[in-house]
């Protein structure tokens, strides 16, 4: 039966239950002025409706995936990265930063300033990117960007969560960050990585993380150039400490790693709680992978309307204030949970109509769960900017 469930899974997740678009490309250097105006030179692609440079956005808003490169790796060797995730409605960022001598430092300051940096674009009208940019958003790298990724979000809660691909420890120590990400993590490793072996680098950041929601993924026979596309002095450095060369070819290892992080993105980034379900079902059935799960989240069903209770929820997104309405009068309790299933608070909606106040929420996306008395009649969510 499980292994019935995993394959329509697999078949649903891959047959179109998420919008595709094409691949638009734009180079723009921003400034950090809290560096002394640092220039920071981004490689940004995101949903287009015809691919290709400076083209337009698409219609609509798009979480942001700010990207770091490995050690001596251009970004060019992640174009699997854009390929797989802007058709699917996000706008991934790679800075070009830190590509010779890096500091490791600098490089986390540059993701964790690209994530504000272009979310404030969505509010700019003469960027290109006015009102595209979702209130979601993720830190993610390989190697050195993937310690760096620890660096970007150590006491860092506006990125909405981090998943890092065969993280190499980074100095200052991503180790010693990991103690001060809350946000829901995802770490990838390759059970065959020589360069960045898990055992003294990625399990001891997961290990390390304070958050709720953890979980750990081994690709089995996976090594750590595989996660990016061909690049010679990355294979070079892989190919003399395991001259053997890795088990699993490189075409596989990305395909089972999407397989995980499209979904994970999908819940965390979109609130697609069915998602969840497909995640959790291939941790469960995979066969390509060994895993620890440090999370527990029960999403619930989203549901529009019971035959007795009809509650909307609005505006979506929100900033400061968020109206419920409900046509059935009486008590009815609103129960406030985070994407991860962590109680927040809870309020009386009453009759017809209340406000919320939910300035005090970061951004990201919320989940309300309502009861009549003891008995619940609705769950929905909504998104907080």
């Amino acid at each position: 039966m499980k292994r019935i469930l995993f394959v329509l899974t697999l078949i649903s997740f891959f047959s179109g239950s998420y919008a595709q678009y094409q691949v638009g490309h734009r180079t723009i250097t921003f400034q950090d002025p809290a560096r002394s105006n640092r220039d920071i030179e981004t490689e940004i692609y995101y949903p287009a409706a015809t691919a290709g440079d400076n083209v337009a956005v698409a219609s609509g808003q798009f979480p942001v995936v700010a990207y770091g490169h490995g050690f001596l790796m251009g970004v060019s060797s992640y174009e699997n990265i854009w390929n797989a995730l802007c058709p699917l409605g996000y706008i991934v960022a790679l800075p070009t930063t830190e590509g010779g001598s890096p500091s490791h430092s600098d490089f986390g300051m540059d993701l964790a300033f690209l994530i504000n940096k272009i979310k404030s674009e969505g509010t700019n009208p003469s960027s290109p990117f006015y009102q595209s940019i979702a209130a979601t958003s993720a830190v993610m790298g390989h190697s050195m960007g993937g310690g760096s990724s620890f660096l970007a979000c150590a006491g860092n809660a506006i990125p909405t969560v981090m998943v890092t691909y065969a993280a190499a420890n980074t100095t200052p120590s991503s180790i010693h960050a990991a103690q001060s990400i809350t946000i829901p993590s995802l770490v990838i490793s390759g059970e065959s990585d020589c360069v960045a072996p898990p055992a003294t680098h990625q399990l001891p950041m997961y290990d390390s993380l304070a958050g709720n929601c953890k979980i750990y993924i081994s690709i089995k026979d996976g090594g750590h150039c595989y996660f990016a596309n061909y690049n010679f002095l990355c294979t070079t450095g892989e190919e003399s400490c395991n001259p053997g060369g890795v088990p699993l070819s490189r075409a596989e290892q990305q395909a089972t790693t999407m397989n995980f992080v499209k979904p994970y993105l999908d819940y965390f980034l979109k609130g697609n709680v069915s998602s969840w379900n497909s995640f959790v079902d291939s941790l469960t059935n995979s066969s390509k992978i060994t895993f620890i799960k440090n999370c527990e989240i029960n999403p619930g069903n989203i549901s529009e309307e019971t035959s007795q209770t009809k509650i909307s929820i609005y505006p979506s997104p929100a900033s400061d204030r968020l109206t419920i309405s409900c046509s059935k009068h009486g008590n009815i309790s609103a129960v406030f949970f985070d994407i991860t299933g962590k109680y927040l608070f809870s309020k009386e909606v009453g009759v017809d109509k209340a406000e919320i106040d939910i300035g005090r929420l970061q951004q990201g996306i919320y989940m309300i769960k309502f009861f009549s008395g003891k008995e619940p009649v609705f769950t929905g969510r909504f998104t907080k900017l």
